[in-house]
């Protein structure tokens, strides 16, 4: 009874001392998540530019917008106005990126799955096939899954490297690729191929539909835009004026000008949140 009960010990003891190793399930650090504007950053395919980076480049811009439309005008309210306005360039451009982005990858990411269902239909494992996407992927979508490669084969660790895959796509949809593969590879299973299947022909209607609908919205949004920008043209080209630069150096110019800034943010905000389309969101991350 002794020897069986020290062999029960001795053999719980190796259990846990294997499972605390390499093999032991890898939890993600969550103290290091990156930050909204990282992942806005991510989501746009700038991973080589931190927040930081960002922040100083508003900065610069708009205080050389400021100094230009100083010399230029002499007027010190529109140079301070024009100046918020160059110092946000970088963030709409950066949204305007993650939003060209997205739209790319839902053009391929059908072709992604694809390729795994067919990866594990052939039999290849699971960091065979998410490698093989490095060279055999849709090109936009190449140096993701060439840094998983990398990384995968330096530790052997697939969790980490599915994490950083996800920070590296950036996408909801990644995401749920992500973790399908990773409960695949922690439970197993035989129904991972056709639930692949089902997601590359579901992925496929949403696009179909989401680019019709963004067709038809296009010419609404642009013509938004250029409703919102051509005041504020008008202004600088009358900020050359003499007249006109007296009358917005006096509280009540600079009361105006405020007024029409906050009035024109306003409604350009509410135009896109009306006719914004449902987006999906990284609930996985």
């Amino acid at each position: 009874m002794t020897g069986a009960l020290l062999g029960l010990l001795l053999g719980v003891g190796l259990l846990l001392v294997w499972r605390s190793g390499p093999r032991a399930p890898q939890r993600r650090d969550r103290s290091r998540t990156p930050s909204r504007r990282q992942q806005h950053l991510a989501a746009a395919g700038l991973t080589g530019i931190n927040a930081a980076q960002l922040t100083a480049l508003q900065v610069g811009l708009g205080l050389l917008a400021t100094v230009v439309v100083l010399l230029t005008t002499g007027t010190v309210t529109v140079s301070l106005l024009f100046g918020a306005f160059a110092a946000a360039l970088p963030v709409v451009q950066v949204r305007r990126l993650a939003v060209k982005r997205r739209a790319d990858l839902r053009e391929v990411w059908p072709e992604v799955v694809d390729n795994l269902a067919s990866a594990v239909r052939a039999g290849l494992s699971l960091p065979e096939a998410l490698s093989a996407l490095s060279t055999r992927g849709p090109e936009v979508l190449r140096p993701p899954f060439a840094r998983f490669a990398a990384e995968y084969r330096s530790s052997g660790r697939f969790g980490n490297g599915l994490d950083r895959l996800k920070d590296d796509l950036a996408d909801p949809v990644g995401d749920r690729i992500v973790e399908t593969l990773r409960v695949a590879r922690e439970v197993g299973g035989s129904d991972l191929g056709r639930v692949l299947r089902t997601l590359s022909s579901f992925l496929r209607e949403d696009a179909r539909a989401r680019a019709e609908l963004e067709t038809r919205q296009g010419w609404v949004v642009q013509a938004a835009r250029l409703a919102v920008a051509a005041p504020w043209v008008v202004l600088l080209l009358l900020a050359t004026q003499s007249a006109t630069l007296e009358a917005y150096d006096s509280p009540l110019g600079t009361a105006i000008l405020l007024g029409g800034a906050a009035v024109c943010l306003a409604s350009y905000r509410l135009m896109l949140r009306i006719g914004r389309l449902p987006q999906d969101v990284r609930v996985l991350q």
